[in-house]
């Protein structure tokens, strides 16, 4: 009982703009897992808002990334919708190669920027968390934006380390939110590779 008392009293206190931002997140994941366009709408009005949630929780990385959200908002649109004689785009697939320097990319940034962050004296592992985070969000976004298909499986790792990053940090709807989205984010790579296939079947049946 104490404890349910405490996770109610937890979610009491989250600010109506967290909620917002985090409703406004599923809807883009939504979307995104219907490979429907209007996802990245969804995008910038959530981004928008949880800049200001991450920049009042003090989490530098995580504040500067919705920026980037915004921007690449604008280029998944006109990727995703085709533009002039570009076709729409179709879903692709990376070789292990590709993902092998995905990986040791995101390290590295990570590593570097948490050490410029705590000038190489950090007491905590939240400003290397942060940061692996949101290197590797930049990276997947940009994974989204081209419809490869194991970004699903990027946001899966991703996604449960910001749960843990955002609950340190006493943000419980965005934490609540991240779990979500690792469920959904496995739902979202199982259709997209179902739809891959049916697409790759229709072009060889005619």
């Amino acid at each position: 009982m104490i404890l349910l008392d405490s996770v109610l009293g937890a979610f009491a206190a989250v600010p109506a703009i967290e909620w917002v931002a985090a409703a406004l997140a599923l809807g883009y994941l939504g979307f995104a897992i219907r490979q429907s366009a209007w996802c990245w709408a969804f995008a910038v009005a959530s981004a928008v808002l949880y800049l200001v949630v991450f920049a009042r929780a003090g989490l530098v990385m995580q504040a500067a990334l919705q920026v980037f959200y915004v921007g690449m908002s604008v280029y998944g649109w006109r990727s995703w919708r085709g533009s002039g004689s570009e076709a729409p785009r179709a879903v692709s697939r990376w070789t292990a190669r590709q993902h092998a320097l995905a990986g040791a990319a995101i390290a590295v940034f990570a590593l570097v920027n948490g050490w410029v962050i705590t000038r190489g004296s950090a007491t905590s592992w939240v400003p290397y968390l942060d940061a692996a985070i949101a290197w590797g969000s930049v990276l997947t976004t940009w994974m989204v934006a081209r419809k490869v298909l194991e970004n699903w499986l990027y946001w899966v790792v991703l996604d449960l380390a910001a749960a843990l990053l955002a609950a340190s940090q006493g943000l419980a709807a965005t934490a609540l939110l991240f779990l979500l989205y690792t469920a959904l984010a496995l739902r979202g790579y199982w259709q997209w590779r179902r739809g891959a296939r049916l697409a790759v079947a229709h072009e060889n049946w005619q």
